[in-house]
């Protein structure tokens, strides 16, 4: 251990690990299924039975338009009628309509017909007086048929009046003598026939709506069939068979969704040869230790030498420390890689802090390897974010990779720094280095540098490489350059991190 930070010891007792920020469980939101089926029928019968009622109300008004126009066309021959008939006689309005013609106007065997004629001097000449006048008498031209709804006796009536001009001005000045013509009948043969013609449009229709209802139905089923082919062809899959599905067989639409399920199954497949090889170099890797430690087990039940069992006792120690590590590093490295979403986890933390508490947890280890252990901190607190189990784990095993290539009498420096914004972890040796060859392999897991004494398992850097991909981290290696005074070119390991991102004001830590 050297001088290089004062207050690094190795009686110095190891800093408690900061405690991992846990976010409280969400309420777990009601996950409803819907039906892509029952979604376009609502969709597509929605609107058809909103428009329906529409539809007939509209058929309401265009019947009663109809129905109204012959019947007015007969009131206006009416009043035409009528008019011819009226003349002045001495300065008042006479009507000259005999009886028989006046009974002719008036037969109807469904409607009354009421007839009425005022003179200039708003008198009744003939008719009915029941028959009220039409208002704002000024703006009607006359000899023109006009019409209005009126009520007779509590009864809605139809009239057609026309101003009827009994003398020709003698003079600009004069005033013009004109008459009234009203005939108004009730409302029964126009409702009659309004009904007739919407019983013939409107009845048919409901026939007609079960009838759509049923081809919608049957379209949409027929539309959505091929989903139902996809997912029988997908069920009748042998469970491991992760082929790509054939989009040629499936509607255009649903070819991005069959894109997307292809990709995830390259990335399943990818992912099961990854963990059966993972498996297959992990059961390789154990039957060395498990070989070795059975061999020394019968070995030592065999020898009654005190000291052979006790060089075959020791042996099997070494066999199991050598397993129980390589089991750490298997968990430790499915404890990484099963982190898809460590990013939510992640806190604020100093790195130079926490180097320097897993510094102190190596010193007695350097002291049994020879092994001067320093760290060199920065002068300003080096902000990251991240998780403080998972980093430890990885400069642990930086510093035990340092430690196990470094020979006796070399050094180790852990030394943390800042670059602008970006906080750079390096951990420097004094060992045989890593060729330029070999750099780009050194992280794949179980790989071991051919003619390497050091035990290991392959595994650390491996873990190392994970944890700092899942913080963001660069990781890059080269020939440590302070190792000119040792005739090994030394190695140094450099982790950059990226700056912390900013609080989330609405969600914070």
């Amino acid at each position: 251990m050297n001088d290089r930070d004062a207050g690094l010891s190795a009686a110095a007792a190891p800093a408690p690990e900061p405690a991992l920020y846990v976010p409280p469980n969400p309420e777990p939101e009601e996950n409803i299924q819907h039906s892509l089926f029952g979604e376009i029928l609502d969709w597509m019968l929605a609107p058809l039975l909103l428009l329906w009622p529409m539809s007939i109300a509209i058929t309401y008004l265009v019947a009663k338009s109809i129905a109204n126009q012959p019947f007015d066309h007969a009131l206006e021959d009416s009043v035409t009628v009528l008019s011819q008939q009226v003349k002045e006689v001495d300065g008042h309005a006479v009507s000259r309509l005999p009886g028989p013609a006046r009974d002719i106007l008036r037969a109807d065997d469904v409607d009354n017909v009421y007839i009425q004629i005022v003179g200039p001097h708003r008198e009744i000449v003939d008719g009915d007086r029941a028959l009220p006048l039409p208002f704002d008498e000024e703006r009607y031209r006359t000899g023109t048929v006009h019409f209005r709804n009126d009520v007779v006796h509590g009864t809605q009536v139809r009239v057609a009046f026309s101003y009827v001009n009994l003398r020709p001005l003698a003079r600009p000045d004069e005033e013009p003598q004109t008459a009234l013509v009203q005939v108004a009948e009730t409302l029964e043969k126009r409702a009659q026939l309004a009904n007739e013609i919407i019983k013939g449009v409107i009845l048919p229709q409901f026939i007609i709506l079960p009838i759509v209802l049923a081809l919608v139905w049957f379209a949409l089923a027929r539309g959505l069939s091929p989903l139902a082919q996809l997912q029988e062809r997908i069920r009748a899959r042998r469970p491991d068979d992760l082929s790509p599905i054939d989009s040629r067989q499936v509607p255009e639409e649903i070819s991005p969704l069959v894109g997307s399920l292809n990709d995830m199954l390259e990335r399943l497949s990818q992912t099961i040869e990854m963990q059966k090889r993972f498996i297959a170099d992990a059961a390789h890797q154990m039957k060395t230790p498990l070989a070795g430690m059975r061999m020394q087990s019968e070995l030592a039940l065999r020898q009654c030498d005190p000291g052979e069992i006790h060089r075959s006792l020791e042996q099997l120690a070494k066999s199991s420390e050598s397993a129980t590590r390589l089991v750490n590093q298997l968990l430790a490295l499915a404890r990484a890689e099963n982190q898809p979403h460590a990013g939510n986890a992640f806190e604020p933390l100093d790195l130079a802090q926490l180097a320097r508490a897993t510094v102190q947890d190596w010193v007695q280890a350097s002291f049994a390897h020879r092994i001067d252990l320093g760290f060199e901190q920065p002068d300003a607190p080096a902000d990251i974010a991240g998780n403080p189990i998972m980093l430890r784990e990885m400069l642990s095993n930086l510093i035990d990779n340092a430690l196990r290539y470094t020979p006796a009498g070399g050094s180790v420096t852990v030394r943390v720094r800042a670059e602008g914004e970006t906080a750079v972890l390096e951990v420097e040796d004094t060992g045989p280095g890593i060729a330029q060859a070999e750099r780009a392999h050194v992280f794949e897991r179980f790989y071991r540098i051919l003619g390497s004494a050091a035990p290991g398992s392959g595994l650390g850097l491996a873990i190392v490489r994970e944890i700092a991909q899942q913080h963001g981290a660069e990781i890059e290696v080269f020939n440590n350059p302070r190792s000119f005074a040792s005739k090994a070119p030394g190695c140094l390991f450099r982790i950059s991190f990226p700056p912390p991102a900013p609080p989330d004001l609405e969600h914070p830590s």
